[in-house]
């Protein structure tokens, strides 16, 4: 849990010097620091600690992966979030995502990563591989996106569906096997073959 969280509070920071000096992007996410606390009197010997955070706690990305939470997506600190989430996609090119992004205002807290099944510069994440997909898809830019040069996931995405569409093309469609296929043998039990 300190291992990630941690991890994802470097890249939190290197994010914010990026992002602060930027005309207009304004208060970035901070990940606060957790601690792992040894106890040796205590029936439970090892604890985490971190600042505490008052006020309203917000998830603005859940465990599942699907990014913002609808129904706070709309505002500053949710799309700055899902801002951070595309560049921390970007920079690693693709092989980690920092996710369940949660907290009070711009400070958060209990964040997971999310790693490709080797894992990232030898660091895996505690999400599942799904999260890093699934955001690919769903994930639409916003403004602080642009402000910060992102590529678009719309595109690369497109591209990747297309490619993979053009390659069913070159298949052999159902009218070309017809011409080559007797009478006969025209009914479907005979035409479909589970060895193809």
């Amino acid at each position: 849990e300190c291992y990630v969280q941690n991890t994802a509070r470097e890249y939190a920071k290197i994010y914010a010097a990026e992002a602060e000096p930027l005309e207009g992007f304004g208060e970035v996410p901070e990940i606060i620091p957790i601690f792992l606390v040894h106890r040796p009197a205590n029936n439970i010997p090892y604890a985490t600690v971190e600042e505490e955070l008052v006020g309203e706690f917000v998830k603005y990305s859940v465990r599942d992966g699907k990014e913002v939470n609808f129904l706070r997506r709309d505002s500053e600190a949710g799309q700055k979030c899902c801002t951070f989430q595309h560049w921390v996609y970007e920079k690693t090119n693709g092989s980690l995502l920092v996710t369940d992004l949660q907290g009070v205002g711009m400070k958060l807290t209990d964040v997971g990563i999310a790693t490709l099944a080797k894992g990232y510069k030898g660091f895996k994440g505690n999400c599942s591989i799904s999260f890093i997909e699934q955001f690919r898809a769903l994930h639409q830019c916003n403004k602080y996106c642009e402000m910060l040069g992102l590529k678009s996931l719309r595109t690369t995405h497109q591209k990747q569906r297309k490619a993979t569409s053009m390659k069913s093309k070159n298949l052999p469609n159902s009218s070309t096997i017809k011409k080559t296929v007797p009478k006969k043998a025209r009914e479907p039990r005979d035409f479909i073959s589970s060895e193809h």
